[in-house]
């Protein structure tokens, strides 16, 4: 089969669901992950030459479920993209040890035994990992110790296979989105919050999940052959501003 395959995790929506979208409008055939059964039918529905894994990527066992999935799928795989993610925020004092680890276990644990599993099979396509992080990853923000810190240390992950993998020809890159229009902020930011990101973002404005989409195929694509180790913050210049600059726009 001569088609590329690419695996997205969190495919049942949001980021995941647009660039299963966005992959597979290049020619791309697409797994798409979700433990979120009921959502991830629909959304498969949605794309073409694309199907369905209902897994749990925090769970090893179900890990190696869906790989001899897709290997019966089709055998073989071209890019892995590690977007399942846990948002949980709240004080260091109210984060007690489970949500931690429920925080650890899905954006952590998870990205990093989907590319364990995928490793054989990159080999062989010479293909791509792209992990999915956070400007949360980046720079501190309130109410984000668990989530904060799952995200730096996906990118270090991220770090560490490109260092690994590189001689195996496989590229690992991450993509840090800044604050995203996707339902799910739209539906808990006020717009109080919603005013101070747009003070604070140079573009003043969202990012939208097709936005986002795009810096990930691209990161899949042959364009990005001589890419790896690279952390692409997709925040409209929001890590680069530091503090201050709202001050400095009348």
């Amino acid at each position: 089969m001569s088609k590329k395959v690419a695996l997205v995790t969190g495919a049942a929506r949001g980021i995941g669901l647009a660039t299963a979208k966005r992959l597979q409008s290049d020619g791309w055939a697409i797994g798409m992950l979700d433990r979120d059964r009921e959502a991830l039918m629909a959304a498969v529905r949605e794309v073409e030459d694309s199907f369905a894994l209902p897994y749990d990527i925090s769970d090893p066992e179900q890990v190696t479920r869906a790989f001899a999935d897709l290997r019966s799928h089709h055998g073989r795989l071209d890019a892995l993209v590690n977007n399942a993610g846990v948002a949980d925020f709240g004080p260091i004092a109210e984060t007690d040890f489970q949500r931690w680890r429920e925080v650890m276990a899905t954006n952590l644990d998870g990205t990093f035994l989907c590319s364990q599993a995928a490793t054989p099979l990159l080999k062989s396509s010479q293909g791509a990992i792209v992990n999915i992080a956070s400007i949360s990853g980046l720079r501190a923000s309130t109410l984000r110790v668990a989530y904060g810190t799952s995200k730096a240390a996906v990118v270090h992950l991220t770090l560490q296979q490109a260092a690994e993998l590189g001689e195996y020809g496989i590229r690992a890159n991450c993509v840090a989105p800044g604050p995203v229009r996707t339902k799910l902020a739209m539906a808990v930011h006020t717009q109080d919050i919603i005013d101070a990101y747009h003070d604070a973002i140079p573009l003043n404005r969202y990012g939208s999940e097709g936005e986002i989409a795009e810096a990930i195929a691209f990161l899949c694509s042959p364009q990005a052959s001589y890419i790896t180790g690279q952390v692409l913050a997709a925040d409209g210049g929001f890590q680069a501003t530091g503090v201050g600059l709202p001050a400095l726009r009348s």
